[in-house]
């Protein structure tokens, strides 16, 4: 079955941005769409984020994808690392694996990005990756989704007037990513 988990990110939720919409157009694409309320600012860590998000492991498989925003795609690594099976594809929208020098958002992150990554690991456990990134983005430097994908090694879109590809820079609907995650069926 095709599942489909979206991660938001910090200060975040699934309510917010372009994730209603775009769980509506998975359904339409014969998805079970997940989409967990993380704990954010309060309580933010890795682990409790990964305690939250235990109950949905089970649901994962091989026509599963990850679609990540902000500190989701970091969330999203730590699982793909950890997995015991190759999902098919991880959408990153404005990703960072390390410090922003922001400090209200660098507080709440650090856990996520503290360590290492297994990059074989990760890619050995997703086929497909593609990043999008809004080249004003004014939280994250599109230096931050370079350095994710000189790991990754895969499809960087730069969005010339995209900020945080968010609600504050217009994202409500996001129909670029739709024809990503659509040309993986017709794929």
């Amino acid at each position: 079955m095709k599942t489909a988990f979206l991660i938001h990110g910090s200060y975040g939720s699934p309510k917010e941005n372009w994730f209603p919409w775009l769980k509506e157009e998975l359904q339409k694409l014969g998805y079970k769409v997940y989409a967990p309320q993380f704990p954010t600012p309060e309580n933010q860590s890795l682990d409790s984020w990964g305690k939250a998000f235990q109950p949905f492991l089970g649901k994962i498989n091989e026509e599963t994808i990850f679609v990540g925003h902000s500190l989701g795609p970091a969330f999203i690594l730590h699982i793909l690392q950890n997995l015991h099976v190759e999902i098919r594809a991880s959408f990153f929208v404005s990703s960072f694996i390390s410090p922003l020098g922001i400090e209200r958002f660098d507080s709440v992150n650090r856990t996520f990005y503290g360590q290492d990554f297994h990059w074989q690991a990760i890619k050995h456990h997703c086929r497909d990756f593609c990043l999008f990134h809004g080249e004003d983005d004014p939280y994250v430097p599109v230096e931050k989704a370079e350095e994710l994908n000189s790991h990754l090694h895969g499809e960087l879109i730069l969005l010339e007037k995209g900020g945080h590809l968010n609600a504050e820079s217009g994202f409500m609907e996001f129909q670029q990513l739709l024809e990503k995650i659509r040309a993986l069926s017709a794929g």
